[in-house]
């Protein structure tokens, strides 16, 4: 039946497609097993850093590194173990208070 082939390579092709973009991202140049990392601060160091030198981004540098974490996690999913997926909600949180400590001071006494 030709029509389960089909629907067998889409799926196929569907789990394959988000590896391929946390492998070869064009909008980040990331190292190598970032995601694997064992401290949360390193991952979020990281993602800052490749954000920052990306030519190739759309938002800001804190966007682009927060969306490839959230991209990562929802893609990862059931995959995960309870430790890395905990570790790398911390690096959300870690990577929030690194951008927000280079933001200039908004509030200015008058």
């Amino acid at each position: 039946m030709p029509g389960k082939t089909k629907i067998a390579r889409s799926a196929s092709a569907k789990r394959k497609w988000s590896a391929e973009v946390t492998r070869n991202s064009h909008a980040l140049d990331l190292k190598q097993n970032v995601f694997n990392l064992t401290s949360a601060k390193k991952i979020a160091e990281s993602l800052k850093n490749s954000a920052a030198k990306s030519n190739h981004k759309k938002g800001t540098p804190y966007q682009s590194a927060m969306s490839m974490l959230n991209f990562y996690i929802n893609r990862a999913g059931k995959n995960l173990s309870a430790a890395q997926k905990k570790r790398l909600e911390l690096a959300k949180t870690k990577l929030k208070e690194s951008f927000q400590k280079k933001a200039p001071n908004k509030s200015k006494t008058q």
